[in-house]
């Protein structure tokens, strides 16, 4: 890759996501989505710091946006980690068949290509944890704020799952694979009905206004 795929304008990237080429994929875009939904949250947050009827929350709120900082830029980073990762991997399998290596480099670049979506799930997962604390603690008008990016923060964390189990079904390392996977399981049976409970209740919350 000459450029960075997060150098992209929005409709660069939305243009490259769609064209017949193998990155971006569900991956990078997975990655970008969990991005947008902790940027929700930090908006909403940011709304929050000087408002005198939220002054009880204001040292909750600055630290929870310095963690959304983080967790934002790690995301974004990782839509450049997924396009590296799985262009090692396409360059793996490449290899000549005859080359005794080649089974050897296609496991440690499908390794490297399961580890970089579950590394976007545990960030979404932090982003999940940051909307919920947000919740309360900010403006009623920004509610709808934070049910968005507790729904994109959702999305985002069971299409990063996707990426992590296409890739680990072909692993030869199978107690490796299986343990990812109990991971990602984990992650998906504590975190998805969270996030879905806060877009519950912030709906519930705007439509009794």
């Amino acid at each position: 890759m000459h450029e960075r795929l997060t150098d992209k304008t929005l409709a660069g990237f939305a243009e490259e996501l769609s064209a017949r080429k193998p990155v971006p994929g569900g991956g990078g875009a997975a990655a970008y989505v969990g991005a947008l939904g902790v940027a929700l949250g930090s908006m909403a947050g940011s709304f929050a710091l000087g408002k005198a009827s939220l002054e009880q929350f204001q040292d909750d709120v600055r630290a929870d946006l310095e963690a959304a900082e983080r967790v934002r830029g790690s995301l974004i980073e990782l839509v450049d980690g997924d396009a590296a990762a799985y262009l090692e991997l396409s360059q793996a399998y490449k290899m000549d068949r005859a080359d005794a290596s080649r089974a050897d480099v296609i496991e440690r670049a499908t390794k490297g290509a399961a580890k970089v979506p579950f590394a976007m799930m545990r960030e979404i997962c932090s982003a999940i944890d940051l909307i919920e604390d947000l919740e309360n603690k900010v403006s009623h008008m920004l509610l709808s704020d934070i049910g968005c990016g507790a729904i994109l923060c959702r999305s985002a964390l069971e299409a990063a799952s996707l990426s992590v189990f296409v890739n680990t079904e072909s692993l030869g390392d199978r107690g490796f694979a299986q343990s990812l996977e109990a991971d990602c399981a984990d992650m998906l049976d504590d975190y998805v009905p969270r996030a879905e409970a806060i877009t519950r209740r912030v709906a519930d919350r705007i439509r009794r206004h």
